[in-house]
């Protein structure tokens, strides 16, 4: 679990960055202010480039340029939580990669933000390549969190000048 102050404005514009040169582009396709609860609710589109391996797109479905990622949020900033959900809209017919992010204040202390994260990786379809296809998504996503992480703290380390460990 990692323990950092957060401000829920840098989790919401973080990208596209020049810090994170794949994402391309994010666009918002919808956003809901509810005034009895306060919280919003944000549906984005990201635009990324796809970083598959030259020697795994000899596979033609890989052949693309892009990766088309949706992602949904809900922001309560009164309770200081937020819940991310991102999923990719390509290859649908071939692949499902998710992922789960959560932004809630600390139990342990209140100027604090847990952060959690978790995500889920299937390939089906693709024959033998499925295990090689998931071990990258894998490895990819993974170092996607650590530079994720690293991402945020820069952007809060700029905004607010407070350094992190």
């Amino acid at each position: 679990m990692n323990l950092v102050s957060i401000s829920f404005e840098a989790i919401v514009t973080h990208y596209p960055s020049p810090m994170e040169k794949h994402v391309i582009a994010v666009k918002t396709v919808e956003e809901k202010n509810d005034l009895s609860t306060g919280i919003v609710y944000r549906r984005r589109i990201a635009t990324c480039q796809n970083v598959i391996p030259e020697i795994l797109r000899k596979v033609s479905v890989l052949q693309v340029s892009e990766i088309y990622l949706e992602e949904e949020s809900w922001l309560n900033a009164q309770e200081r939580n937020m819940v991310l959900k991102t999923h990719c809209l390509t290859w649908t017919k071939f692949a499902s990669l998710s992922e789960e992010s959560v932004f809630r204040k600390s139990l342990e202390n209140p100027n604090w933000t847990e952060f959690i994260q978790k995500g889920r990786i299937s390939i089906t379809g693709a024959g033998l390549l499925n295990c090689v296809l998931e071990a990258f998504a894998q490895a990819f996503l993974n170092q996607g969190v650590k530079k994720g992480i690293k991402i945020m703290e820069t952007l809060l380390q700029e905004q607010y000048g407070c350094p992190f460990s």
